[in-house]
């Protein structure tokens, strides 16, 4: 192997060395470093490959009120009034997004997951502030590297909180022909 031993090390007085509060010489349980009453968790979906095929029918079949869906754990789904296939508000301090709430007790409590891949389908101008209409977690989780040593993503866990939403629910457009509507957050146009 090419380490300094010729081994597999577990310690490494090299990594020890940059001082890198994120990344010590040896593996170490790190505090979070945010808060929240539930834990996202963003995984790949089953239904598609990433965002590939989104549109297509075993994704769309997927779909939870035309969104991507939201397992949460029944307590805390009961704690919060939602009911399985609610239109659910996911949120932090980051941004928001709707989903399909689908309630799953092998799911531990205080998590909920929220598969990636989700069509990006802003809506800026919504009373309760701008979200993506669709379910896609990107809008929770940080633009954060693992560490400053592998600058691995780090985009698959977050803290967040999920509410029923109540009112008028957004259509979804990510899925439909364009509209040529300019959307801030990417300055592109959609046609």
């Amino acid at each position: 192997m090419k380490t300094p031993s010729g081994r597999i090390e577990i310690t490494s007085a090299t990594i020890a060395g940059f001082g890198y509060p994120d990344c010590p010489g040896h593996p170490v349980w790190l505090p979070p470093t945010e808060t929240g009453p539930l834990w996202l968790i963003a995984n790949q979906p089953h239904t598609r490959l990433h965002s590939q095929l989104d549109a297509g029918e075993v994704s769309q079949a997927g779909k939870v009120a035309g969104r991507e869906p939201i397992r949460l754990n029944p307590a805390d789904a009961a704690a919060r009034g939602i009911a399985d296939r609610d239109v659910v508000r996911v949120f932090n301090t980051r941004g928001a997004c709707l989903a399909g709430a689908v309630l799953d007790d092998a799911l531990r409590p205080g998590v909920v997951q929220l598969a990636t891949g989700a069509w990006f389908d802003p809506v800026d101008d919504h009373p309760t502030g701008p979200l993506c209409a669709h379910g896609n977690p990107n809008v929770l989780t940080a633009d954060i590297p693992s560490s400053r040593l592998s600058q691995g993503c780090a985009g698959q866990h977050a803290a967040a909180d999920v509410e029923r939403f109540d009112g008028p629910v957004p259509p979804v457009r990510a899925l439909h022909p364009a509209t040529g509507k300019r959307f801030p957050a990417t300055g592109g146009a959609l046609d």
